[in-house]
């Protein structure tokens, strides 16, 4: 939204700064398509797209008309000579209807094979599907999201990314790619147990000499100090700058996090 209302749970407005504030941050693609993406009706989605592209942030999941569809779906990029296509999902739009016109990216597995199909045939080297899935606050994926996991990997996707849960939910990882369940929260004014913190994964993909990929993850657990929402890596080191509640919270969530995680 340019000038509010800003409104928090259960439906979400945000101010437009945000997208510059990204910018800032070295931000250079973000993903729309979750339960809230319509909170803000047509005109949120709007205000939302123009200021992302104002500030040159790529954006995928959700699109203004056809033409912008094709043009973002899936969002191609290319770094270190690897070519990536980067495709955006999500369960639903809590109830709310997608304005007329505009298009949110629906888990769909037939609609999603066949978008992946098409980008086998695009000379795509590495395609990364971010899902917006699971079960709010459930520490381990849920059957649904297995198994849409085991289909995305069969049809030609190498890293998945999941949002939604709100925490941390295990990994998988192989020499072919990476199951990324839920990364928890990053900026967030949750505070409950499991909840006030995430994961940064850090993914790094290289070309072997036979030409396959290689994919190495780095995670680093994050917590949010508040007040002033500060994000708090693992590596902080001197926590005993902080009150001793947000001391005792913060080793708390990290060793939550770990032993989940076996890091």
């Amino acid at each position: 939204s340019e000038s509010g209302p800003y409104t928090g749970y259960p439906c979400f407005r945000s101010p437009a700064a945000l997208a510059e504030a990204l910018d800032s941050l070295g931000v250079d693609i973000t993903v729309l398509a979750n339960n809230h993406c319509c909170d803000g009706g047509s005109k949120g989605i709007r205000t939302t797209i123009r200021e992302l592209d104002r500030h040159g942030i790529e954006h995928t999941g959700v699109f203004l008309d056809s033409s912008d569809f094709r043009a973002r779906h899936p969002l191609r990029f290319e770094a270190g000579g690897i070519r990536f296509a980067l495709l955006n999902y999500t369960y639903g739009t809590n109830g709310l209807p997608v304005p007329s016109g505009l298009s949110v990216n629906p888990i769909d597995t037939v609609r999603i094979a066949a978008d992946l199909a098409a980008v086998e045939h695009d000379g795509v080297d590495c395609v990364i599907a971010c899902m917006h899935w699971g079960n709010e606050y459930e520490r381990r994926p849920n059957k649904v999201q297995r198994q849409l996991a085991g289909f995305l990997r069969r049809h030609g996707v190498d890293l998945i990314v999941g949002s939604h849960p709100h925490v941390v939910q295990p990994y998988e990882q192989d020499s072919n790619g990476i199951v990324l369940y839920s990364l928890g929260n990053f900026v967030s004014n949750q505070r409950k147990r499991y909840c006030d913190g995430g994961i940064v994964a850090t993914v790094e993909v290289t070309r072997s000499p036979d030409g396959s990929l290689r994919y190495s993850l780095e995670l680093t657990p994050v917590w949010v100090l508040t007040p002033g929402y500060r994000i708090t890596p693992s590596e902080v080191g001197d926590t005993l700058s902080m009150p001793a509640d947000s001391r005792q919270r913060y080793e708390r969530f990290m060793t939550d996090t770990r032993l989940l995680l076996g890091l």
